[in-house]
């Protein structure tokens, strides 16, 4: 009789993409191997799989990242799969933390308890992001990164005042990004991604009018669904 995480797993295997169980991704834990962010911040790329999974049908599901699994064997010696090891939890621990005592931050503090001397009666309030999104069903868009990285970075730099703060550019993924937002909580997490969703959309696809080729003609460059969590 099968224990109930087996049942779970065999659950969770019937509900994926036909796509998804012949990729290599769906049956091995992997880190992004173009994205160093998520390497250095052991960010799984089954959140990206997921993320492009929660928006589609299994009937037409669509995945430019599929990659097919060839043989069963597992990987020859020239590949280079990273698999978890809990232990390197330690290195994205001191990425925030690195982040969150870096000098702009520590002026910032340093400021609101200034403001808050003067003012006890005031709130300072600041909520500090980590959000991940996906091109358009994970499309390769932005390669080489390199051609695309200045002006991205600058229009996210754009949208501080849109999320009621500061949005930097953390790392640009051919198939994805990773953002770093500050908020003073005035707007909700949607109201704040749906905001720079938008902005920057815009202002890439005027920037560089023939992404819309490789989109088909679409005018929609991020994937709706999205992946955030606090950092402070």
């Amino acid at each position: 009789m099968l224990d109930q995480v087996e049942k779970e797993k065999m659950t969770t295997s019937n509900k994926l993409p036909e796509k998804c169980m012949e990729c290599a991704k769906s049956s091995v834990i992997l880190f992004h191997r173009k994205c160093h962010f998520c390497r250095d911040l052991e960010f799984q790329e089954s959140v990206l799989c997921d993320l492009n999974r929660c928006i589609q049908s299994r009937s037409n599901f669509e995945c430019c990242a599929f990659q097919p699994m060839f043989k069963l064997v597992g990987p020859s010696k020239n590949e280079e799969f990273v698999s978890y090891d809990s232990s390197t939890q330690e290195s994205k621990e001191k990425f925030f933390l690195d982040l969150l005592n870096s000098d702009k931050i520590k002026y910032e503090r340093a400021l609101a308890l200034q403001k808050l001397a003067r003012d006890p009666d005031g709130i300072y309030m600041q909520l500090k992001y980590h959000f991940a999104w996906n091109v358009s069903l994970r499309r390769s868009i932005f390669s080489p990164a390199n051609n695309f990285f200045d002006f991205v970075s600058d229009t996210f730099l754009r949208c501080g005042e849109l999320a009621g703060g500061f949005v930097d550019l953390l790392y640009l993924a051919p198939d994805h990004l990773h953002l770093y937002v500050e908020s003073d909580g005035e707007l909700s997490i949607e109201e704040i991604v749906h905001r720079i969703k938008q902005f920057s959309n815009d202002a890439i696809l005027e920037k560089f009018p023939l992404i819309r080729d490789t989109l088909g003609g679409s005018t929609e460059l991020w994937d709706y669904a999205y992946f955030v969590e606090t950092i402070g």
